[in-house]
Order: C-alpha cells, then sequence, then structure tokens
C-alpha cells in the first residue's frame, strides 16, 4: 500500500508540474502576443500620423505654388525655398516633421516630345543624346543610342523598330513577357520598362546622376532656362561646356538679374557666340513635383506627385504616388 500511494504521489507531481509549464508556456504566448498586437497598434498609428505628416508638407508646398504665380518661374521664386517650410514643420508636430522639395518640371527634358507623329523631333533627340553623352553617365556611344532610339519606339504608335530601338517583338521575349506601350508616357518610371534603361540609370548612384532627374513625363513641350538643372543647361546646346552652365546659373541666381525673357543667356559672359533654339526654351512653369518626407521616430513616409499650376491660384493634381 505504500508503494501504491507514493507511486500516486509521485504521478500527481508529475501532473502538477506539467500543468504548471504548461500555464507557463500559454502565459508566456499570451504575453508575447498582447505585446506584438500592442506593437502593431502603436506601428499602425505612427504610419497614420506619417501619412498625414508627409501629406500636410505636399499640401504646404502645392499652396506657396499656388500663390506665386508670376509672368515667369526661376530658382528665387518661393517654391524654391522649401526648406523655410520644412523647418517651421517641426513646431506644428509634437513627435514628427516633414522634409518638403519642389522641382520645376518645366526644367526636364519633355520626353513624350521626342516624336512629331512617329517620327523624331529632331531637337528634342540632339538634346537627349547630349545629355546622355555627358561623362557624368558613363555611357558609351552604343548604349546611348538604343536608349533614345528605344524611347522613341516607346512612345510613337507604330510598331516599326527605330535603329537600335525596340518594339513588341522584343519585350515579348522578355520574362516576364509585356508589350510596348506605343503611347505617351504617363510617369517617368515607364522609363524602367525600355529598353537599355536599368534601374542604375534611372536612379543613379552615388557616383552617378540619375536621369530621372533631368526628364519628365508632364510639360507644355519647351524647357524653362531660368529653372533646368546644370546637366539639362549643358545639352540644350554643343557648345555650353560644365564652365558656361556653371556661370548660367550663377547668373540666374544672382538678385537683380533681368529673367523675364529667354535669352538673357546672351548676357551671360562668354556666351555671345552660343545659340539655343528659341522654340526650345522658356521662362514660365506649369508642371511642378513635389516631394514630401514625414520622420518621425525611426521611421519614414516618402509621398510625390505632379501638380498642374493654372489661374485662379490653384494648382490641380496629376499623378500621385506614396512608397
Amino acid at each position: 500500500m505504500k508503494n501504491i500511494f507514493l507511486n500516486n504521489r509521485g504521478i500527481a507531481l508529475i501532473t502538477v508540474i506539467l500543468i504548471v509549464s504548461i500555464l507557463v508556456a500559454v502565459a508566456i504566448e499570451l504575453n508575447r502576443s498582447t505585446r506584438a498586437a500592442i506593437y502593431d497598434a502603436a506601428n499602425l498609428s505612427d504610419g497614420i500620423k506619417l501619412t498625414y505628416i508627409a501629406k500636410s508638407g505636399f499640401y504646404g508646398a502645392a499652396a506657396i505654388l499656388a500663390n506665386s504665380n508670376n509672368n515667369y518661374v526661376t530658382l528665387l521664386d518661393n517654391w524654391a525655398q522649401t526648406e523655410i517650410l520644412s523647418a517651421q514643420s517641426t513646431t506644428l508636430f509634437t513627435d514628427g516633421y516633414f522634409v518638403a522639395t519642389v522641382e520645376d518640371e518645366a526644367g526636364k527634358i519633355p520626353l513624350n516630345n521626342l516624336i512629331n507623329g512617329n517620327q523624331y523631333n529632331p531637337a528634342i533627340k540632339d538634346i537627349l543624346t547630349r545629355l546622355l553623352s555627358q561623362p557624368e553617365f558613363g555611357l558609351d556611344e552604343m548604349t546611348v543610342n538604343v536608349i533614345v532610339d528605344s524611347i522613341k519606339d516607346w512612345i510613337d504608335a507604330d510598331n516599326e523598330v527605330t535603329g537600335y530601338g525596340a518594339e513588341t517583338s522584343y519585350y515579348t521575349s522578355l520574362d516576364p513577357p509585356y508589350e510596348a506601350k506605343n503611347a505617351p508616357l504617363d510617369c517617368i518610371e515607364e522609363l524602367l520598362m525600355v529598353k537599355g534603361i536599368t534601374n542604375e540609370i534611372f536612379t543613379g548612384t552615388k557616383e552617378k546622376p540619375a536621369l530621372a532627374q533631368y526628364v519628365t513625363a508632364d510639360s507644355d513641350g519647351v524647357i524653362n532656362i531660368n529653372t533646368a538643372p546644370k546637366m539639362v543647361l549643358r545639352a540644350l546646346s554643343p557648345d555650353i561646356t560644365v564652365e558656361l552652365a556653371d556661370k548660367m546659373d550663377e547668373y540666374r541666381r544672382k538678385e537683380g538679374n533681368d529673367l523675364s525673357s529667354p535669352q538673357w543667356y546672351r548676357q551671360v559672359p562668354g556666351m555671345v557666340g552660343v545659340t539655343i533654339k528659341p522654340e526650345l526654351i522658356t521662362v514660365k512653369s506649369n508642371y511642378f513635383k513635389i516631394i514630401s518626407v514625414g520622420k518621425m521616430k525611426n521611421m519614414e513616409q516618402s509621398l510625390s506627385g505632379v501638380v498642374k499650376r493654372s489661374g485662379q491660384k490653384s494648382v490641380q493634381i496629376i499623378n500621385w504616388r506614396q512608397d
């Protein structure tokens, strides 16, 4: 009887230990899942806050654009000084801020104007070719020709291959296969689908510039010489060197210089003998890209969009992207 009693006590002890072990495991899992739910809720809440912080930067920049509708656009205008707006955002939010920037799309090369009908627009082709041929991109002549011809084939309406370009027959051989668009670009990111344009060329690296910074799908078809990046200035004419582009940039940033006519470039020292086709340049802009990044703790939320400025102090959102 005594052995039976001892055996029962042993079984009871083991049972208690097993029950306690199970209860401990359940408690740990419940604690873990509860903490995970709390963290998920906090992250969701922070994500929502970040989105609205970023949106605040976007709409703040849009308001500046709507209220600076001058007869001509320069890099001295309020829209180009968004670091002031960004600095003020630290006082608007208790635990976050935004960094907003504005780019003038009219200062970039209008890719949808690369063609007239199904044929090249020679002037835009020359500008694009000169841009890609600049040593900063590090591209050889063949690669430049492939990219330019392929962009033309992507946006023209036919399926005839241009030079080193590509049409549907090429793209359907890829994995996954797709067809050439044969229509104007809706957004600049479409270039990543075009033959010859790698992610490195499109977005750039620490050593090389990003093609996306110098071309646009949203434009009136002419280039604002007042706001064009210096690499675009160099592409406007084969006679504009790095040094002359620097002088042009210095001239247009100096207070008091008259930038109301695109012919101001002739006032720049060394530019007297340089000719830029007048039908290619302007001093007006209607399309702008706004980039706003909301920042909070160790998190970021980025959004961007292109807006079109119209009369009556208003802007229209053309496209919108949230990363």
